[in-house]
């Protein structure tokens, strides 16, 4: 985004895309406040928690396969600064007992973008990785490049370097905007009135609650449980060095996971939707019955684990929009004011060209993406980007 006048701008919201925004905005040369309610990467936040997928593969849209692609040397240049590692580069495979449109668009794409994928029948995929049991499957994408990012460690390094290069960092909870016309300020809970020239809110699941009237229908929020597993003592074939990051499309009821990253233990996860909640109140608590799902299909999948100790669970929340499609657009009736999120679930790994494009979105600096606008975003969910 070229430099131009220096403006005060607020960033509400410290997860993965407010801190990319407010990090794009001051290189920009703006002056610029970071605030978030409970601090960078919270617990609660659906940026928080210890691990994401990074991955190019996704099927026929291909402007999400270039955003991945673009924040890749981001995310690894802000990895050689952090002292412990951001990016793991562990590589990812997605496979499947069917090749469909995803895969054949998937290999495509890559093609036509001059990007590295690499097709693998059943056969090489049991070869390269024998921790994993593909029975059943008939077509692999493995992307060498990419890998694991380190969620919570990542937003919060690139927040201190942030504030290293002069920017300001708060925490502060925002009250419900009111009024359809130019912010001017915004009220926190404290008390205290913050102005600036221009707004970026970039709050997850907590959006509808600040804006209820535009956003309040548009904007889901979804359970989500993961699982860590003990691997075998002594055993390397589940470290990073041995074992990608993956994804089993399992007819459409997808599973993912990761290796050991720093001995936190072997992640599970099902990628579906789970029920609707409230960021505040929802339990935090895992369920028997999650659990029970994980460990049918860990078993099935990885025989080696069948057995392996629980080491830990965490509850998380998915942030969607109606379709999966991102949200970056600017307030129908505040000027000033750009809303970002419905990370979806997939978000976390386009953290820095969200925050490279919102920055300049917030400005007009950019053409507009039809498919991150408002008026995209429908009342009722059904997914259409994996």
């Amino acid at each position: 985004m070229a430099k131009g006048k220096s403006e005060r701008v607020i960033v509400l919201g410290a997860g993965v895309f407010g801190a990319w925004t407010a990090h794009h905005l001051q290189n920009a040369g703006h002056k610029v406040t970071l605030i978030d309610a409970w601090g960078a990467s919270h617990s609660r936040a659906s940026s928080g928690g210890e691990s994401r997928l990074t991955r190019a593969g996704y099927g026929k849209d291909a402007i999400y396969t270039r955003f991945a692609t673009e924040s890749l040397g981001q995310w690894q240049a802000l990895s050689a600064v952090s002292g412990l590692p951001i990016l793991i580069p562990c590589g990812v495979v997605f496979f499947s007992a069917v090749e469909d449109d995803y895969f054949r668009s998937s290999i495509e794409v890559h093609k036509q973008l001059g990007l590295p994928i690499e097709q693998m029948d059943r056969a090489a995929m049991q070869r390269r990785f024998p921790m994993i049991d593909f029975e059943g499957i008939e077509i692999g994408l493995f992307e060498p490049k990419f890998g694991a990012l380190m969620a919570r460690r990542s937003v919060q390094t690139l927040v201190d370097r942030f504030v290293r290069a002069g920017g300001e960092y708060r925490l502060g909870q925002a009250k419900p905007i009111q009024g359809d016309e130019t912010l001017k300020t915004v009220k926190l809970q404290s008390g205290e009135d913050l102005s600036a020239d221009r707004f970026v809110f970039a709050l997850g699941p907590w959006l509808p609650k600040i804006f209820p009237d535009v956003l309040g229908k548009k904007i889901f929020a979804t359970r989500q449980e993961v699982f860590y597993f003990a691997k075998p003592a002594g055993d390397k074939s589940y470290s990073p060095e041995a074992m990608p990051g993956w994804a089993d499309f399992n007819a459409g009821d997808i599973f993912y996971g990761f290796p050991d990253l720093e001995n936190r233990g072997v992640k599970f996860a099902h990628d579906q939707h789970g029920v609707l909640i409230d960021p505040d109140t929802q339990d935090r608590r895992p369920t028997q019955a999650a659990l029970n799902e994980v460990v049918a299909f860990r078993d099935r999948r990885f025989p080696g684990l069948r057995g392996a100790p629980l080491t830990g669970a965490e509850v998380c929340q998915y942030e969607n929009s109606s379709n999966g499609d991102f949200l970056i657009d600017m307030h129908p009736s505040m000027p000033n004011v750009l809303l970002v999120g419905g990370g979806s679930g997939h978000g976390f790994k386009h953290g820095p060209e969200v925050g490279r494009y919102a920055a300049a979105r917030l400005f007009g600096a950019v053409k507009e993406e039809p498919r991150f606008s408002l008026a995209t975003k429908g009342e009722t969910q059904h997914r259409e980007v994996h």
